[in-house]
């Protein structure tokens, strides 16, 4: 990478230095190679530490870069299509959902899931976990709450938790009828649980779907579902399947 002294530019400076950065990442880098210090780049191109980071951290925002514990920051792989919401008659666990139950408790939820569940302040969902992972990393972890009204047979399960006692929640959930779903997506920062579940630092740049699940008129469950940023690209629409995207391609569909 040679030596960029920035000139006076109408755009903030970590901006214009994410530009020139994205253009050596595809000219002078490979997948998984890892980038020179803080202390050195910023010489290179004569800017202050503050603007490098400034650069470095929107460029993993965008998905071209990953810091990775003990390692450092590396160069990232082309985000992975991941298809969100293809099928709108299809409840979690459903055959072709590609998510892994991991346990499932009963936990009184936030006040804000309460409220969408229309749940008492002080009473108990069931809580099921899963995770989704594609060609081998971690790209998803889920929480899906699901009201004891949405699973009323659920009492001749013995599990007190588990996977078993998830996949439980999820077969009895199937029962209804189920009458549409709605989902939104934005922007958001990995908690600890979820950083660790995902192999990130807390804070990394994380895409959460909230799925809201309806029948017989009402929130019978409701999905929050925390997708990797830096590696995810959500799609939408008929194709289903999780699919690798080559090429320059980056920002989120």
């Amino acid at each position: 990478m040679g030596t960029t002294q920035l000139e006076s530019v109408p755009e903030p400076k970590y901006w214009h230095l994410k530009t020139v950065l994205s253009e050596a990442l595809d000219s002078e880098f490979a997948v998984g190679e890892i980038l020179p210090n803080e202390r050195d780049l910023a010489a290179r191109f004569g800017v202050a530490r503050a603007t490098l980071r400034q650069a470095l951290e929107q460029l993993e925002l965008e998905g071209r870069l990953q810091r990775r514990r003990g390692v450092g920051t590396t160069v990232a792989p082309p985000r992975m299509g991941v298809a969100v919401g293809t099928e709108q008659h299809i409840w979690p666990g459903a055959a072709g959902d590609d998510w892994q139950p991991a346990d499932s408790t009963l936990e009184v939820p936030p006040a804000s899931v309460a409220g969408v569940l229309d749940t008492g302040a002080d009473e108990t969902v069931h809580l099921v976990r899963r995770s989704r992972v594609s060609h081998g990393q971690p790209v998803a972890a889920e929480l899906l709450y699901v009201p004891a009204s949405s699973v009323r047979d659920l009492s001749a399960i013995d599990a007190p938790a588990g996977a078993a006692r998830a996949r439980a929640v999820l077969r009895e959930l199937q029962r209804l009828e189920l009458e549409g779903r709605e989902s939104a997506v934005e922007l958001g920062s990995a908690r600890a649980d979820d950083a660790k579940q995902l192999d990130r630092l807390p804070g990394a740049p994380v895409l959460v779907v909230t799925t809201r699940y309806v029948a017989q008129g009402r929130t019978a469950a409701l999905s929050v579902a925390t997708y990797r940023a830096d590696t995810c690209r959500l799609t939408f629409g008929d194709s289903g399947g999780v699919e690798i995207h080559e090429g320059p391609a980056r920002q989120a569909s």
